[in-house]
């Protein structure tokens, strides 16, 4: 079974096709793929929509943007407090909106992989490191938890995700540093499971994508089962508590709100989010009751 899955009006932010049991489906949410509300809720439309759909074995994300994966969550909802209610009921108990998000993807029955060729930071990073598999395409891949420099910790899984797979040094290092990290050093940490040149990245994801699809059938099922998500309930309610913690001090809207008027969520700003942030605090120390 091949062909379009979806139309543009099912999911305003993706285009889905549907190929020999891999759904493809690529991200386009302009300017530059900021994990807002539509695309957060298109993600988990799409998620339910093909759980128990027998027909849909691998799940490919990938972005229609070369620059940009998922950069982080929408900045602009520092000042739409109640932008995720709506999502936020249906989170299971004991999870932020942003934590549920993770869950979802980390949970879902078919195998998902990441294609990532581009920079992923923040709620984008953490997405992918709720999927089972990401490769990363050497000298365009980036990954970064940006939200230290924001004033905040993050809020969507990754420091559990990220203590669990990297271990708690190299991610306090990760979480602290602010720094993007690039495919190959991704790799090596055990972020992504290989950093490929980007030319051969599509070839390879497509081959292993249509390899595990045509495996019999129950195969993919038991594997998952056998190799089960490791619970994380009681860290996730550590690490909600941390970084509400912190968005209630000033310096996050401070942070946050200058980082918007500098050029965040633009591409060239975004190009450039950890030294604007990093210039914005620097001049924000020097004022007073920062």
């Amino acid at each position: 079974m091949s062909g379009e899955f979806s139309t543009a009006k099912e999911y305003p932010t993706l285009r889905v096709l549907l190929d020999q049991g891999v759904a493809n489906v690529v991200i386009d949410n302009p300017p530059v793929n900021v994990l807002d509300v539509q695309l957060m809720t298109d993600v988990l439309h799409f998620l339910k929509t093909v759980r128990d759909d027998s027909s849909v074995r691998v799940i490919v994300f990938s972005s229609a943007d070369p620059d940009f994966f998922i950069p982080h969550v929408d900045m602009t909802l520092i000042d739409e407090p109640t932008a995720f209610d709506e999502l936020a009921l249906e989170a299971p108990e004991g999870l932020n909106v942003f934590q549920a998000f993770g869950e979802a993807v980390r949970h879902q029955p078919q195998v998902t992989i990441v294609k990532l060729a581009g920079i992923a930071r923040g709620g984008g990073a953490e997405f992918v490191t709720a999927a089972d598999m990401t490769f990363a395409a050497m000298g365009k891949a980036r990954l970064a938890q940006v939200e230290s420099l924001m004033g905040i910790t993050p809020g969507g899984g990754a420091t559990q995700y990220l203590g669990q797979r990297l271990g708690r040094n190299r991610a306090l290092e990760v979480l602290l540093g602010g720094d993007p990290i690039d495919a190959e050093t991704a790799e090596r940490y055990g972020w992504v499971n290989r950093a490929l040149p980007a030319d051969e990245l599509d070839a390879f994801v497509d081959r292993l994508a249509r390899n595990i699809a045509a495996l019999p059938d129950g195969v993919i099922r038991a594997a998952k089962a056998a190799v089960p998500a490791v619970d994380l309930a009681g860290g996730f309610t550590r690490e909600h508590e941390a970084w509400a913690g912190l968005f209630a001090l000033p310096a996050a809207e401070k942070l946050i709100r200058g980082g918007l008027e500098r050029g965040a969520h633009t591409r060239e700003g975004e190009l450039r989010l950890e030294d604007l942030l990093r210039d914005l605090w620097e001049e924000l120390k020097g004022q007073p009751n920062r």
